[in-house]
């Protein structure tokens, strides 16, 4: 059985005549037919082939080709955006009257999602603490249909049990659907844990240089099937050009996480003694309360860093304006290194309360740390926080 890093190169669509070495763009919003009964049977779901770069398209089918080999599951669907993949793996496997149990620490539009909108066709959502897992099973009712989670979440970093996780879905018979986005493939898979669905924004890591959106679901072949068949007539189909890139940049995708989660580590160990900072998260340092989890079902800790910082909302505001490397914008997982303050960002839109319920305290920071050397990271997060004070 090959390696990761090789899967993740090796993995190609089917080469042509022209044999290339590399899979070359499909620009096509079309395919033609060789009859009209070849024509036929593809509508029909009686021969495989490519019809319409919205159902499928050579570039998309080798990135979730890919993507299935390195989480391990059978069948997926690429999406415009990761927020897409999230949308489709609710509404092509809820109905009105069905239920989701959330894990409460979750992306700000997720949260969106959950609470705005799906109640409007008749599915209801509960929040589950992330910090009392005895509490979850009383919280699974007789039309509770899915669960679904972040681990780590963002931006708080909290992890969940997947083990534990898997094993409560399967004897509740419930779809366990996990957002890896922060930890890729390459450090987690919950498929291994019980998983049957996983969703990433490609947008981060998989790209993991800021330049095209994507999104992927992938899992249990029969759920993917409906999940195909939603997105096939709703439209949040992913561009070939983005697929495209989204698969060559995989093959770097070990190597990045690497460099990504060393830079983290080094960078949350050096903050943890820092005068100016109240606490710290990051999965694998000893002071996370769910370090022993993390170390079980992550072979690292990640790229991600967050921090209380002193002074609250004002402090948090003048530290990203005195930073003067690192990059302020609406994205993670970059080769750059990027600072973020969810309160007034990312998950402004939840009231006060909602967010200090899952941890967003006023002064918390979210690093991205990026592939740059680290003494230059640490150098300019300690020069802003010196000057925000």
């Amino acid at each position: 059985m090959k390696k990761f890093e090789t899967n993740a190169i090796r993995t190609q669509a089917e080469q042509s005549s022209n044999r290339e070495h590399s899979v070359p763009l499909y620009l096509t919003s079309s395919f033609t037919f060789e009859d009209a009964e070849q024509m036929r049977a593809m509508f029909a779901d009686e021969q495989d082939g490519n019809i319409y770069s919205r159902f499928t398209n050579p570039n998309t089918s080798e990135f979730i080709d890919k993507m299935c080999v390195l989480e391990g599951a059978e069948a997926g669907f690429a999406t415009a955006t990761g927020m897409a993949a999230v949308f489709a793996s609710f509404m092509a496997l809820l109905k009105s009257g069905d239920h989701i149990l959330s894990s409460s620490s979750i992306f700000g539009s997720t949260h969106t999602v959950l609470t705005k909108f799906l109640p409007k066709w008749g599915i209801s959502c509960s929040y589950a603490d992330v910090n009392k897992p005895e509490t979850w099973e009383s919280l699974i009712n007789e039309n509770t249909k899915m669960i679904f989670v972040e681990t780590p979440s963002n931006p708080g970093l909290d992890i969940i049990d997947l083990q534990w996780l898997g094993n409560l879905a399967g004897k509740h018979k419930v779809i366990l659907n996990v957002d890896n986005c922060f930890a890729t493939p390459f450090i987690q898979r919950p498929i291994e844990f019980g998983a049957h669905l996983v969703t990433h924004s490609g947008t981060k890591y998989l790209d993991g240089q800021g330049r095209v959106m994507g999104g992927i679901v992938v899992g249990k072949k029969e759920l993917i099937k409906e999940i195909h068949t939603f997105c096939r007539s709703t439209g949040p189909a992913l561009s070939p050009f983005n697929a495209w890139t989204l698969s060559k940049s995989l093959e770097t995708l070990a190597i990045r996480m690497e460099r990504h989660s060393q830079n983290a580590h080094k960078l949350a160990g050096l903050l943890e003694n820092h005068p100016e900072v109240v606490q710290v998260r990051y999965p694998f340092l000893l002071s996370h309360p769910q370090f022993e989890i993390a170390k079980r079902q992550m072979s690292m800790g990640g790229g991600i860093v967050s921090f209380e910082i002193k002074g609250g909302v004002e402090r948090g505001r003048r530290f990203l304006d005195a930073l003067q490397m690192c990059s302020l914008t609406a994205n993670l997982g970059d080769t750059r290194t990027i600072a973020t303050h969810p309160a007034s960002t990312t998950h402004s839109k939840l009231t006060a309360e909602e967010r200090l319920s899952v941890g967003i305290t006023p002064g918390l920071v979210r690093i991205s740390a990026g592939l740059e050397n680290i003494i230059d990271i640490v150098a300019d997060i300690e020069q802003a926080l010196e000057r925000s004070k």
